[in-house]
C-alpha cells in the first residue's frame, strides 16, 4: 500500500453561506424617536429664561401653583376653570422641585419633547422611517412649537397628548383591541380636561377614519369611545360656559396669519406622493389634524370670537408630517443638479429662517407683554408712600408675581386680596371709596394696558379714570412692551369734566 494510499482520506466540503441577518428594525426606531426629542430638549433649554422676563398669562399660572390645592380649586370656581387641572399639576411640580421659572417652564419643554417622539413614531408608521425622522426633527424647529415649548401653560401638554393620542388611534386601527381605545379615549379626555379645545382634534380623527374606509367594527369603537370623551368632558364645558367673559378680550382671530401661513405650506405639501404603509395614509390623517380645528374655531367665532393660535398648536403635528414627507420627497436623488442646486439654496433660506424667528422667540418682545419689566418700572418711578392705581383692575396680576416690586406703594383701590378673595386679581372697593382714597394722595403710579387696550365698562374704571382727569395731571409715563406705567401728580387746581 502507497503513502498515499495509507493516508487519511480528506472530505472536502463547502462552507455554507452564512444567513442574510436583516437589520432590526429597532434601532431605526430608536433613532426616530429620540433624535426629535433630544433636539426638542435642545432648543427649549436654548434661552428658556428669555432674560429672566415673564408674561401674562405665565404670571397667572406662577401665582395659582403657589396656592393650595382646595385654594386651586376655590378660585376655579370664579375664573380660569379650564386651566385648573394645570394649575394643580404645575402646584405639584412646584412642591417637588421648587419655584422658579426654569420650573414653570420645562414641563413644557419635557411635554413637546414627547411631543415630538409621537409625531416621529406617526411617520414611521404611516410612511417608514426616514419621513418618521424627518417629521419628527421638523416639528420642534416649527415657529408655533418653539414659542409654546418655553410657555409655563398648558399647551405643549395638550400637544403631547394629542400626538400620542394620535399615534394610539393609529395602532388602534390596526390591531383592534378594547386596551387600545381604552388608552386612546383616556388620553383625549386628559387633553381636553386640560384645555377643552383639544376635543377638535377629536373631530379630526373622525374625519380620518371615514376617508380611510376603516371596518365598521372600527368605527363604532372610535364612535363609542368618542362619546365617552365627550361625556367626560361635559361637566367642564357646561360650567366654564359660565366664565366666557374671560374671552372677551379676543375681538378678532389673534395671530391667524402667522398660523395659516404654516398650515398653507403644510396643506401645499400634501400635493407630494407619500406611499401608503397601513390602512390609514399620512396626508387622510395630516390635513384634517390642520385644517378641521382652526376651521371650526373660525366658524365658532362668527358667533363669538374666539380663535387663538395657541388654542390649536397641536394642528403642527399635521404641518410636520407633511412637511417631513415633502423633504423626503425632494431628497430623493435628482436627475438634474440643476434641481439640487435650487433645493439647496432653499433649504439654507429655509434654516437661515428658522434661526432667525428662533432668536426673536426667545427674546422678551416676543410675548404680548412682559410682567417682570411693568414691575421693575413701578418699583422705579414709584417713591415710598405712593399710591398704586391698576387700570383696570385685572392688571394686578401683573404685578402680583414679585411683591417687592410694590411693597412700598400703597394699592388705592384694593379692598381684599387675591389669595384671600379666591380670585387672580383681588376684590376692589366700591367705585365712591376708590375716588376718595385717590384724592389722598399726591402721587399716584398707575399700571394700565398698552393705547387701544380694551377697558371694561365698569363703575370702578370709570371712577379711576374721571378722578384722575380733574384733579392729577400726567407727569410721566414709561412705555413698557404691553403695558404702561404712569405717574401722576396732585393737581391742586381741580378740572372741570
Amino acid at each position: 500500500m502507497s503513502v498515499d494510499e495509507r493516508a487519511p482520506a480528506v472530505i472536502e466540503t463547502v462552507a455554507a453561506p452564512p444567513p442574510v441577518r436583516r437589520p432590526s428594525p429597532r434601532p431605526a426606531r430608536a433613532v426616530v424617536v429620540l433624535a426629535p426629542m433630544l433636539l426638542t430638549v435642545a432648543l427649549g433649554l436654548w434661552g428658556i429664561r428669555r432674560k429672566d422676563t415673564m408674561w401674562g398669562d405665565e404670571a397667572v399660572t406662577y401665582q395659582l401653583a403657589h396656592r393650595d390645592l382646595s385654594q386651586i380649586w376655590l378660585t376655579a370656581q370664579h375664573v380660569d376653570l379650564v386651566h385648573a387641572l394645570h394649575y394643580a399639576v404645575m402646584h405639584e411640580v412646584f412642591g417637588l422641585f421648587g419655584a422658579g421659572l426654569l420650573t414653570l417652564r420645562l414641563p413644557s419643554v419635557l411635554a413637546m419633547s414627547a411631543a415630538a417622539g409621537a409625531v416621529g413614531l406617526l411617520g414611521l408608521r404611516l410612511a417608514g422611517p426616514r419621513v418618521g425622522l424627518l417629521a419628527g426633527l421638523v416639528f420642534p424647529l416649527l415657529p408655533q412649537v418653539q414659542k409654546y415649548t418655553q410657555e409655563g401653560r398648558s399647551y405643549a401638554m395638550v400637544c403631547a397628548l394629542v400626538a400620542w393620542a394620535t399615534y394610539v388611534l393609529v395602532a388602534g386601527v390596526a390591531r383592534h383591541a378594547r386596551r387600545r381605545w381604552a388608552v386612546y379615549g383616556c388620553t383625549v379626555l386628559l387633553a381636553c380636561l386640560l384645555h377643552e379645545f383639544a376635543v377638535l382634534a377629536l373631530v379630526a380623527h373622525g374625519v380620518t377614519l371615514v376617508v380611510s374606509g376603516v371596518p365598521r367594527p372600527v368605527l363604532r369603537a372610535w364612535g363609542v369611545t368618542a362619546a365617552g370623551v365627550v361625556a367626560g368632558l361635559s361637566p367642564l364645558a357646561i360650567l366654564s360656559a359660565e366664565q366666557s367673559a374671560q374671552v372677551s378680550w379676543i375681538d378678532v382671530p389673534v395671530r391667524l396669519p402667522e398660523f395659516l401661513a404654516a398650515a398653507v405650506v403644510g396643506v401645499a405639501c400634501a400635493l407630494v406622493p407619500v406611499a401608503a404603509r397601513g390602512p390609514v395614509r399620512l396626508p387622510v390623517l395630516a390635513v384634517p389634524i390642520v385644517v378641521l380645528p382652526c376651521l371650526l374655531l373660525l366658524i365658532a367665532s362668527l358667533v363669538k370670537p374666539l380663535f387663538v393660535d395657541r388654542y390649536v398648536l397641536y394642528s403642527n403635528i399635521g404641518i410636520a408630517l407633511l412637511v417631513g414627507a415633502c423633504v423626503d420627497h425632494f431628497h430623493r436623488p435628482r436627475k438634474s443638479s440643476r434641481d439640487a442646486a435650487v433645493a439647496g439654496v432653499a433649504a439654507v433660506a429655509v434654516l437661515a429662517a428658522l434661526v432667525l424667528t428662533g432668536l426673536w422667540l426667545r427674546t422678551p418682545q416676543s410675548r404680548s407683554n412682559d410682567v417682570t419689566a411693568v414691575g421693575a418700572t413701578v418699583r422705579t418711578v414709584g417713591r415710598t408712600g405712593d399710591g398704586l392705581l391698576y387700570l383696570s383692575g385685572q392688571y394686578r396680576i401683573w404685578t402680583a408675581a414679585n411683591p417687592e416690586d410694590t411693597r412700598l406703594l400703597r394699592d388705592l383701590a384694593l379692598a381684599q386680596d387675591p389669595v384671600s378673595s379666591n380670585t387672580l386679581a383681588g376684590v376692589e372697593l366700591p367705585a365712591p371709596d376708590v375716588a376718595a382714597r385717590m384724592l389722598e394722595f399726591d402721587r399716584i403710579v398707575a399700571v394700565r394696558g398698552p393705547a387701544g387696550a380694551h377697558s371694561p365698562a365698569d363703575p370702578r374704571e370709570e371712577a379711576k379714570t374721571s378722578t384722575l382727569r380733574r384733579h392729577f395731571r400726567e407727569y410721566g409715563t414709561t412705555h413698557v412692551n404691553g403695558a404702561r406705567v404712569t405717574v401722576y401728580v396732585r393737581d391742586h387746581e381741580p378740572r372741570s369734566r
